[in-house]
Formats: structure tokens, sequence, C-alpha cells
């Protein structure tokens, strides 16, 4: 089985100028029989989606109050065990990788150097392309995705951007659909200002960023903010209009 689904989150902010997009965190209750609606959307095909394709399936999936689920997967096998999942429901999935997950996906007697991490690059690139090789077969939309990058594995995201110019360079859209930054352990300010400088290297090939904005909660890929006060775990007006 995958071995994280992020099936909860959800959330929206489009930035301007049109053609640059980003994802941010939130939630919405699903509802089954609008999600099935999301072939109306023009354009809507089986396989991997990617640029105004994608951001037009999770404006579709916002204002019919569904969620599109999010599955870290580590195998070919955890990647098909999503998409059987869904085409027998009929639903749009996301499949990402994280960093530890990449790295196991390539093989884990590889070298993963710190500050390199080829490994986990290599998983993560192998991953997506197996993807877009077996997910139209299933007969749904599917999003390739990026999970949690802290700054200490930005080399890692530097690898996919990487793989994601290549393939744009072939194909006039990227390998993965979206990544995330997480850079919630950094200032807000630092936090800001890297994932805006990403943000004008993906704009171009209309790749969607994920970014984390203030803290989680818990324990999550190897952070720990389980003391924190509550109204810590919320943005704020503040923190929003700096990321607008």
């Amino acid at each position: 089985e995958p071995a994280e689904s992020e099936g909860s989150e959800f959330g929206l902010t489009k930035s301007v100028p049109a053609g640059q997009y980003t994802r941010a965190q939130g939630s919405a209750a699903p509802h089954i029989s609008s999600a099935m609606s999301f072939w109306d959307v023009p354009g809507m095909k089986a396989g991997v989606v990617t640029g105004d394709l994608a951001w037009a399936l999770y404006t579709h999936a916002k204002a019919n109050g569904y969620a599109i689920p999010a599955f870290n997967c580590t195998s070919t096998s955890t990647v098909n065990a999503v998409l059987e999942a869904g085409k027998k429901l009929n639903r749009p999935v996301t499949i990402q990788f994280s960093e530890g997950g990449s790295a196991f996906f390539a093989g884990k007697s590889l070298p993963n150097q710190k500050g390199v991490l080829q490994a986990s690059v290599l998983g993560a690139v192998c991953g997506a392309h197996y993807v877009r090789q077996v997910a139209p077969a299933y007969g749904i939309p599917v999003i390739v995705h990026s999970d949690h990058c802290a700054k200490k594995l930005l080399p890692w995201f530097d690898g996919m951007l990487e793989a994601d110019t290549e393939y744009f360079k072939q194909h006039g859209e990227p390998l993965f659909s979206s990544h995330m930054l997480d850079l919630s352990e950094e200032p807000h300010e630092d936090n800001v200002s890297i994932c805006a400088e990403y943000f004008k290297k993906m704009a171009p090939m209309k790749l969607i960023l994920e970014m984390e904005i203030g803290i989680t909660g818990g324990v999550e890929d190897g952070v720990d903010n389980s003391g924190v006060a509550k109204d810590k775990l919320y943005s704020t007006p503040e923190d929003t209009e700096l990321v607008w």
C-alpha cells in the first residue's frame, strides 16, 4: 500500500500574471457525484496532466467541493495500486514522491550523498517517467507531484527541475505536474523569497508550486512541531499577504 496519503489536503491560490501557479494547503469535503463531472473540463484526458489542464482540474475540484487525494509512492507496485483504485472509482489521483521515497524507488544500495542526493533525483525522475508510461492505460487523469522539500534537500528539487526542463524542451510540458517546497523551518521572509526564485524558474513551464506557509503541527518529515502554541498552526493575514 502507499506509504502515506494526504487525501484531506486541498486548496488553491492563483498568482498573477496568468500562467504562474501556486498550490497551498487546506481542506474540503469530497462529493463523489460532483467529482464525476471532471470529464466535463475542456481537454481533460487520461494520463498525466500539467499546466493549464492540471490547474483547470484543481479549479473544478475546488468549485465542486471534492478533494484529489495524494499518495506517496515508493515503488512501481504502490504506483499501480493508486492507479488501480482511481480507475475503479473513476476519480483523478495525485501520485507523489518524497525525497526518501524517491531514493527507495531507485534502490537503497545506490549512493545518495548529502548535498547531491543523486539517488533521490534518479528515483523521482524514474518514478515520474513510469507514471507517464502507465497512467493512460488506467483511464483517469493523474497529477505527478513531489512532496515536502526542506532547504537541505534543495539539490533533489534542482535535479527534478533539470528533468522538467529537458522534458519540456522535447514535449512542450514539464515531466512533473507540480512540486512542493517546504521551507517552514526557515524565517518566513526566507521561505517566501526562496519560493519566489524557484517560482520564476517554474512559471515558463507552467509548473504548479506548492509551498508551506508557516508550520505544520506534530511531526512531519523529521520536523517536530508538536510542542508549539496552537495559534502558530494557522496562517495569518500578514503571512498570506506577504506570499501574494
